[in-house]
């Protein structure tokens, strides 16, 4: 009999063929109550039998046998091992009005004075408006309707607070090890504050001035917008859809390297005694590389990537997701792949199933 640990994306936890193992660690970040008024706290208490995010089944047997799904990794030692997979949830990306002002409310009490104080000391005197004026600010007016639809928003990435419980877990191997640290400020625009409002050196990349290259959509049927150039100025009629791009942006820059910009980059490595094989840089609409999970101002079950087509929808993508103070919380999960090491050296991998599909 194998015993199952983990739970099912939005669904119940154990069945009658299944033997089940308590948890209480998985259970769901965020609920309705928590997130009143566009503030959320994170619990990771036990809520009863509603499991909802993202989280993937494991099974758990001999070898590690995930979905069904074997990749063996071959060691200097001949030993032969099923490869584990896990979607971890890295990061907690915030889009929001006010700089300082994050929805998530202990970032909000620990690290919000401080973003204001050093952005508006470090970087004020650099910039031709005060920094603190740019929250919610549009561009344009009734009598000249080029720029009204033009909006900055201010938007911070976060270590998700289960990102170090895999950390641990993984040393008796049942999660893949995350490259991220809970509560880890990997990006802050109010830090940023050059790149972010000045579009320096953003604007010179070939992307930022390109039609087609780098567009969250199916361009050129319908785009919600670019990834480039990455900073809290959209160009976009929908709130949601803006968020989700400050948020697409934020993520791009913290999973790669030597990007021009203030922040800590997605890059740890393992040290539990795992091979892990982390996801690459995010990339819009691929799912290898990152799905987003809505928290404010509805929590979702559900993990999807930006730039549907909502061109039929009567209400469109954003219909039930505007949020009245302009906060705008997503989970971004990222899927690993994993085995314990077995040896001195690691030789080689055969992967019969693509991860994820």
């Amino acid at each position: 009999m194998k015993r199952f640990i983990g739970i099912s994306s939005g669904g119940k936890a154990g069945s009658d063929e299944r033997a089940e193992v308590p948890v209480t660690l998985f259970s769901r970040v965020a609920d309705d109550a928590a997130c009143r008024d566009g503030r959320f706290h994170y619990d990771t208490g036990d809520r009863g039998q509603d499991y909802g995010g993202c989280v993937f089944l494991y099974a758990v047997d001999a070898h590690w046998n995930v979905f069904l799904a074997t990749l063996f990794v071959v060691w200097l030692q001949c030993q032969n091992l099923a490869q584990g997979r896990a979607l971890h949830p890295d990061l907690v990306v915030s889009s929001y009005n006010e700089l300082g002002g994050n929805p998530w409310t202990e970032i909000r009490a620990t690290l919000g004075l401080a973003q204001k104080a050093a952005a508006n000391g470090l970087l004020g005197s650099l910039l031709p408006v005060p920094i603190d004026s740019a929250g919610n600010r549009t561009e344009g007016t009734s009598n000249n309707r080029d720029h009204k639809n033009l909006v900055f928003r201010e938007t911070d990435a976060i270590g998700h607070p289960l990102s170090s419980l895999s950390g641990i877990v993984s040393g008796v191997g049942l999660l893949c090890q995350s490259q991220t640290t809970s509560f880890v400020p990997y990006f802050q625009s109010g830090l940023d504050a050059l790149s972010w409002r000045q579009e320096v050196p953003e604007i010179f990349y070939p992307a930022s001035f390109i039609p087609g290259l780098r567009e969250i959509g199916t361009w050129p049927l319908q785009t919600w917008g670019g990834v480039y150039p990455r900073t809290g100025w959209t160009t976009q009629a929908e709130e949601p859809k803006a968020a989700a791009i400050n948020a697409q942006r934020a993520g791009d820059i913290v999973t790669r390297t030597s990007q021009p910009h203030v922040y800590v980059p997605v890059t740890g490595s393992s040290s539990s005694g795992q091979k892990v094989w982390p996801p690459g840089p995010l990339m819009e609409k691929d799912r290898r590389t990152g799905t987003w999970q809505m928290m404010v101002p509805r929590s979702e079950s559900s993990c999807n990537v930006f730039g549907t087509n909502d061109l039929i929808s009567l209400t469109g993508w954003g219909g039930g997701r505007v949020d009245s103070a302009g906060d705008y919380v997503w989970n971004l999960w990222r899927p690993y792949k994993c085995c314990q090491r077995r040896g001195q050296f690691y030789l080689f991998s055969i992967d019969w199933i693509a991860y994820p599909p």
